[in-house]
């Protein structure tokens, strides 16, 4: 059996590279991969082939041996001209594939912010007060309020800030694939208009867990409720606050 060159063999590891990063780590991980971010991954692999290569003098003539013969030798004829063929081809179509005008979606009617349910619930727990019971503490025990509100720290940046963003304005790293876009909670309009038991029902059940009239729906938000404790959930909500300056519309307003 013949050896394949080391053109082909770097070649595969480049397509095999993408198709990994494109297709299987975003579903491992359940998070769209920006293209940005696999771009840039591509290009570190691209510049290792080239490193890897360029090592030895030999190792270069064995790389561009299949690409020299293509282009000179006669008995690569057919080759050229399947090559000559195909190269315009699959540039045409990436060119009109991204410039051609796409059809717009019909309109969402969707409410992007339904009413939470009547019955607030924390797993199969139902919440019989719906306000933050952590909240007293920022003026009974300021010092006890403040290690709640590190500690929703710790719970956003383990693991809210890859799509809202280190600064909580919705530009996380992941944030450019996902549609909706995450909440940016530097904007006034987000927290002031909102019940802590809102948040607490909206990052409990995340996009899943929404009632009909928010759909159709393909928010990526998980369902924390599964991952966090009810006291972590109700933390990153005094962290939110703090954080922005901004303060939660108060029960009955």
């Amino acid at each position: 059996m013949r050896k394949p060159s080391l053109f082909t063999i770097c070649f595969v590891i480049f397509i095999a590279s993408w198709i990994f990063l494109r297709y299987i780590v975003g579903s491992l991980i359940s998070v769209p991969i920006p293209n940005s971010v696999i771009v840039m991954y591509m290009a570190l692999i691209l510049i290792a082939i080239l490193v890897h290569i360029s090592v030895e003098d030999s190792r270069l003539s064995e790389f561009l041996r299949p690409i020299i013969e293509t282009l000179v030798d006669e008995n690569k004829k057919v080759r050229r001209i399947v090559l000559v063929v195909l190269i315009p081809l699959f540039m045409l179509g990436y060119t009109y594939t991204n410039i051609a005008q796409k059809a717009g979606p019909p309109g969402d009617p969707r409410d992007a912010h339904p009413s939470p349910p009547l019955e607030l619930t924390y797993k199969d727990e139902v919440i019989e007060d719906v306000e933050n019971p952590y909240r007293h503490l920022e003026k009974d025990n300021p010092e006890e309020f403040k290690s709640h509100v590190e500690n929703g720290r710790r719970v956003y940046y383990d693991n809210c800030f890859y799509c809202h963003g280190d600064h909580l304005d919705g530009q996380g790293h992941f944030a450019s694939a996902l549609n909706p876009l995450p909440a940016n909670f530097q904007d006034p309009g987000i927290i002031p208009n909102f019940q802590e038991s809102f948040f607490f029902w909206r990052i409990s059940k995340g996009g899943p867990g929404l009632p009909k009239e928010g759909t159709p729906w393909n928010s990526a938000m998980p369902i924390w409720e599964d991952h966090l404790e009810k006291e972590e959930i109700w933390d990153v909500i005094l962290f939110l606050s703090e954080y922005t300056g901004y303060s939660y519309r108060e029960v009955g307003h």
